[in-house]
């Protein structure tokens, strides 16, 4: 099983590395790449050195599964030549997400789909991935109508330089500025760029996104994602109403019971999710069960998960064991 991590070196793709590992994926050749400047470097792979190639030298190696973590503009120019050379491409950019052609898949939700046929795989957005994992249970038992959802996002989701901001904010220095402000002691309502219809292109993926993956475009969905000076995980506050009602008491039990979700739901014990238990963990966390007795069949929750792990890294790993142990590869 040869596999290519295209951005080895970034924050996501170093992520991936240590989830191949911690998860013993049949890796038998690791081909890592990076941009031109990182050529020749080495990384270390389960105590073996691995040097990095350019992208020309990883599809001439001819790659069972290439994970991808590169940008858009890198997966749209390169993803089809790996799909050309015969490699399977788990994408984490939003280039191939909204394509009618592609599937965007999250395993616990969709990946029964996946056939030998999708050579390139849309892994979806952060802030999606964990709100779908822990409302498709309950779509499928009381359909879903509408959907509203305040994000509270980690830094780590902008990459390295906006840690970096952070970090000499803290220490009173100066530094290069990855958001417009100041973000220690500070939170933005703005991730990503602005769109003509004044939502954020982060606020639409979760529109977008959640109706393609639940297969639902009936559901009202609206957002608004701020970023906070946090690094563990992302946060969510979602209010779903359903088209039929529900017992909160059954809803933590579906929530209990549906794959890749751990319940912290005990306010009594001021036990409740948040990123500071959330990071370097493969689990959607989710709390805050409550109903909202402002309007009929509407709940309220808390959902927050490793944006860097779930959000990203485990989640294209985890459709990649789907693609081996279906032999779809």
């Amino acid at each position: 099983m040869k596999v290519a991590v295209v951005g080895a070196t970034g924050m996501v793709g170093t992520v991936m590395l240590k989830v191949l590992a911690e998860q013993n994926f049949p890796v038998t050749t690791l081909i890592p790449v990076a941009s031109e400047r990182s050529i020749g470097k080495e990384i270390t792979y389960q105590g073996n050195a691995y040097p990095i190639v350019s992208m020309q030298d990883a599809i001439d190696a001819k790659p069972d599964i290439a994970l991808f973590s590169a940008g858009g503009g890198t997966s749209l120019e390169w993803a089809p030549k790996f799909e050309a050379a015969g490699t399977t491409v788990i994408d984490n950019s939003s280039a191939w997400r909204m394509d009618h052609s592609k599937k965007l898949v999250v395993p616990e939700i969709n990946a029964t789909q996946l056939t030998s046929t999708d050579k390139i795989i849309a892994n979806p957005n952060c802030s999606t991935i964990q709100m779908v994992v822990a409302l498709a249970p309950l779509h499928k038992k009381y359909k879903i109508k509408r959907i509203v959802v305040s994000t509270y996002q980690s830094i780590t989701g902008t990459g390295v330089k906006a840690v970096r901001q952070l970090e000499s904010e803290y220490a009173g220095e100066k530094a290069e500025m990855a958001y417009p402000y100041p973000i220690h002691r500070n939170a933005l309502p703005h991730c990503d760029v602005f769109e003509e219809n004044g939502y954020t292109k982060e606020e639409m993926k979760l529109v977008r996104e959640t109706q393609k993956i639940l297969n639902d475009k009936t559901i009202a969905i609206t957002a608004t994602a701020i970023r906070i000076p946090v690094v563990g995980g992302h946060s969510e506050s979602v209010n779903v109403e359903f088209e039929n009602d529900f017992d909160v008491d059954e809803v933590r039990q579906l929530l209990q019971e549906s794959p890749g979700i751990i319940v912290q739901d005990n306010p009594d014990a001021d036990e409740y999710p948040m990123p500071i238990y959330a990071e370097g963990k493969d689990e959607v966390f989710v709390g805050r069960i409550r109903r909202d007795g402002s309007q009929p069949n509407s709940l309220n929750m808390w959902i927050v998960s490793d944006n860097l792990r779930k959000g990203a890294a485990t989640n294209a790993v985890q459709i990649a064991q789907h693609l081996v142990d279906h032999k779809l590869v």
